[in-house]
């Protein structure tokens, strides 16, 4: 099973979010001579909806962007820093400004955590603490491995930059870092200010002398206030993606053989007439949903050099290699040839 297949609602990853990273991700883009159109492509999203606020994509869309920057740019070291470095406290809405009203560094960390899927983590954030200090953990084993270090570097950088600020100052703050080699060595350098050492994992600490000092931009009521904004989003968000997620799920399931939208009306159960209002009111439909989950694990496959294209076409459901062929260049505006590695065997 890929990471994706196995990802279906079940990652920490896989939940909406706003559009400000994939925004962010299309103008780092554009800083190193990409258009548009080749950051966005086949994520499903048009540029004018990354300037949208309103705009709410999916984690595999932001995802799939992140995978054209590395596909034109190389994986190189420093890259997903400079995403991360872009970030505000204002790019994260209502999280952010709860973050930056919060009491305590104590209270950050619980807000961080408790809240991280508005904070367009990747990462799966949890928290360890003895006398000496808190940490949280950056846990990215489910990350895709292709993707993994590039959304590690990320959430480090809007960590190191941020935090400071929010904290007031960067004392009994450290990081360690699993990285090695180049990729340590541009993180060191990016953040000269900011104790990081070599460790077995990826994750910030918080000495425990600064734990409960006050912050300097301290709120306790509008922080309350926000708290509950956050909640209120996370359970919009979380709730918004329902039906479209299930019917996800189980087009996954039965990727060489999808069901039919009776089918899986069925194992909803509700109607096929409310499964297709449904789906419009979230602005999809059960082919474009097919369609979508077919692609994206066509992209999952072919990066697999031991496939050919007619073995991926026969995963998902296709007898030959030229119907799988003409659907995959009907998806994405390319042939799966020119998207499977060099050397990969006819």
């Amino acid at each position: 099973m890929t990471d994706l297949a196995a990802s279906s609602a079940q990652l920490p990853w896989d939940h909406p979010r706003s559009a400000g990273g994939a925004r962010l991700l299309v103008e780092v883009g554009r800083v190193h001579g990409l258009r548009p159109d080749q950051c966005l492509s086949r994520s499903g999203l048009a540029e004018a909806e990354m300037a949208d606020p309103a705009t709410v994509v999916e984690a595999t869309q932001e995802l799939t962007i992140a995978r054209n920057l590395i596909e034109h740019l190389g994986d190189r070291p420093g890259l997903g820093l400079e995403v991360g470095q872009r970030y505000r406290f204002s790019s994260f809405g209502v999280w952010g400004f709860a973050i930056l009203s919060s009491t305590s560094a104590r209270e950050v960390a619980r807000l961080g955590v408790r809240y991280s899927p508005l904070s367009f983590a990747f990462i799966e954030p949890f928290i360890e603490q003895d006398e000496h200090e808190l940490r949280v953990v950056l846990n990215e084993h489910d990350i895709p491995a292709d993707v993994r270090d590039f959304f590690v570097e990320r959430e480090i950088a809007k960590l190191a930059q941020l935090l400071p600020l929010g904290l007031g100052s960067a004392a009994g703050i450290r990081f360690e870092t699993a990285f090695t080699g180049k990729r340590a060595a541009v993180l060191a350098e990016r953040f000269p200010g900011v104790p990081i050492s070599r460790g077995e994992r990826h994750l910030l600490a918080l000495d425990a002398a600064i734990l409960d000092l006050p912050l300097p931009q301290a709120d306790p009521v509008t922080a309350r206030e926000l708290e509950n904004q956050c909640a209120a989003l996370l359970q919009s968000r979380r709730s918004r993606r329902g039906v479209a997620a299930g019917v996800r799920e189980r087009i996954l399931a039965r990727l060489a053989d999808p069901p039919s939208m009776e089918e899986t009306a069925a194992a909803l159960h509700i109607d096929p007439r409310t499964l297709r209002r449904h789906l419009t009111a979230e602005g999809t439909s059960y082919r474009e949903l097919t369609d979508e989950v077919r692609a994206v694990m066509a992209d999952e496959l072919l990066r697999n050099a031991h496939l050919t294209v007619a073995e991926v076409g026969r995963r998902l459901g296709y007898h030959d290699a030229a119907g799988f062929t003409r659907a995959y260049k009907r998806w994405t505006g390319t042939t799966p040839k020119q998207r499977q590695p060099r050397g990969t065997r006819d």
